[in-house]
């Protein structure tokens, strides 16, 4: 299957990119994908096509995946 994933700041300077189809085996959760991305243990927010995912749902062909560093601020 293939997904869109979008790395937000640090995450797109550890990964190399900011914005890239991947090729991903059908059935990979969002977990696994961030475990291959090697962003599994950082703080993030991920979302799919806008609302949030939870790392045991898996992926579908072709999802949009926004992985962002939690901000705060006030």
């Amino acid at each position: 299957m293939r997904v869109r994933v979008r790395l937000i700041g640090a995450f797109a300077q550890r990964c190399g990119f900011t914005e890239r189809e991947l090729e991903l085996p059908e059935g990979l959760t969002a977990g696994e994908l961030l475990s291959r991305l090697k962003l599994r243990r950082l703080r993030k927010f991920v979302s799919r096509e806008g609302l949030p995912v939870r790392m045991a749902q898996p992926l579908k062909d072709g999802d949009r995946i926004v992985v962002a560093p939690i901000f705060s601020g006030g």
